[in-house]
């Protein structure tokens, strides 16, 4: 007779047991809690309160991996996106100079059109709509943009007046540390040693408080109050018609990024059907989609699935039992506060750099032989951490490469979508800007 926990997750159906799936899930959840310190880090310099984002951000990946793995029955982790938060900081609040309340309402919104996208399952057009070279010159951009910002929250690029960037003093503490934490996480993720970002990250806030430069804050103690962002999203703020380019932008990242994941991950642990699809994509789709709302609500940026969910997959997770063992994981990690705010910045500016280098590695699938595809993907990559914006990267990766296009005569490289959108864009920057 099978046991509850068989019959939920269906574990003899994949060929698993609860040894394996705990395993696998602690090995997900290894590879990717950086976030809990990192998410409040980046979240902070919006003006957020770090304790409540700690809290908001253990939470909300909780929420998603709790109904990716219940409902869905996928071995996929979820939490605040990497990217996302460092735009909705620096390319929202501090570029564009709204409120992170109103910041979080933009993201309620995009994960409600999220949702809404995958109940009418209007998803898949979407997303055969947009051309591979830009879905991959975003990726790149993104990579790029995180890669700006932990070079310059380390000081190891500073402002110039005559050049605009320069490189900072490397003799400074910061940039030591962040430095050598990029290299040892390198090293050790090269070395496949599991949870090396974290390790990274820890094994230089040590370090740091040995030699002076760090003071240790404790380890365990209760969870702070997350009454500080808890409810506080403005609504109406979000609705500001320059947002909506905002909400696009979140909307459109979380869209591709989650699809991308899910499709990625569940080639790797042989969990698509005869056909190549992904059964239950929707309800995927809506644990991503509503972990995004509900994190939103509890005050953090987008919630998106993790790539670092093949460590898991790779040990033998198939099941949504996985996701479970990492969302109590999560959980548990409120208890963690103390040692969450003890993590300095050039501690994880090492760890953002290193998941820079792995999201600028999509470049490398791009088609550099046809310059009407390598254009876009290098104006996008370029844009964002040019103009500090995911969403003015996305702009112009979409209007260079309508245009671009038109312009040679590939008019069947296009589609309405694409057109309909860097028309938009273009409108957008003509008459709003």
């Amino acid at each position: 007779m099978k046991s509850l926990i068989d019959k939920q997750f269906k574990l003899s159906e994949h060929n698993t047991n609860v040894k394996t799936e705990v395993i696998a899930g602690i090995t997900t959840f290894l590879t990717m809690a950086y976030i809990i310190f990192v998410n409040p880090s980046i979240l902070s310099e919006a003006g957020m309160d770090y304790g409540a984002v700690f809290v908001a951000t253990c939470l909300a990946a909780a929420i998603g991996c709790l109904i990716m793995g219940l409902w869905a029955n996928y071995p996929i982790a979820q939490a605040p996106g990497m990217g996302l938060n460092a735009f909705f900081t620096y390319g929202v609040v501090l570029g564009m100079g709204y409120t992170w309340e109103a910041a979080l309402g933009a993201v309620f919104f995009s994960g409600l059109c999220f949702f809404l996208l995958s109940i009418f399952k209007v998803r898949e057009w979407i997303i055969h709509s947009i051309p591979l070279s830009l879905r991959l010159g975003i990726a790149a951009g993104i990579g790029l943009f995180l890669a700006m910002i932990a070079l310059k929250n380390a000081g190891i690029v500073v402002s110039n007046p005559a050049t605009y960037v320069a490189l900072g003093d490397l003799s400074q503490p910061a940039a030591i540390y962040a430095l050598l934490g990029f290299f040892v996480i390198t090293a050790l993720a090269y070395l496949k040693v599991t949870g090396a970002v974290m390790i990274g990250i820890l094994g230089i806030t040590v370090m740091a408080m040995l030699l002076g430069h760090n003071e240790y804050g404790g380890i365990m103690s209760m969870p702070p109050s997350i009454a500080p962002t808890f409810m506080a999203l403005d609504l109406w703020g979000a609705l500001d018609i320059a947002m909506l380019s905002v909400i696009f932008a979140f909307l459109f990242v979380d869209l591709f990024d989650t699809s991308g994941t899910l499709v990625g991950v569940a080639h790797r642990g042989k969990l698509l059907d005869k056909d190549g699809k992904l059964p239950r994509l929707g309800r995927a789709m809506m644990a991503d989609s509503g972990a995004s709302m509900a994190g939103a609500v509890l005050g953090t940026s987008t919630t998106t699935s993790y790539i670092e969910s093949t460590a898991g997959i790779a040990s033998g997770g198939r099941t949504g039992l996985t996701a479970v063992v990492v969302a109590a994981l999560f959980l548990i990690s409120l208890f963690f506060a103390p040692l969450a705010g003890s993590i300095p910045a050039y501690a994880t500016a090492g760890a953002l750099l290193y998941v820079a280098v792995l999201m600028a590695g999509s470049l490398a699938h791009a088609n550099w032989e046809d310059p009407t595809d390598a254009a876009p993907v290098l104006i996008a990559a370029l844009a964002m951490p040019l103009t500090f914006s995911i969403a003015e990267g996305i702009a112009l990766g979409f209007i260079s490469y309508a245009a671009i296009k038109a312009l040679s005569g590939r008019f069947k490289d296009l589609n309405p979508a694409v057109v309909v959108l860097a028309l938009l864009f273009a409108l957008k920057f003509l008459f709003l800007d």
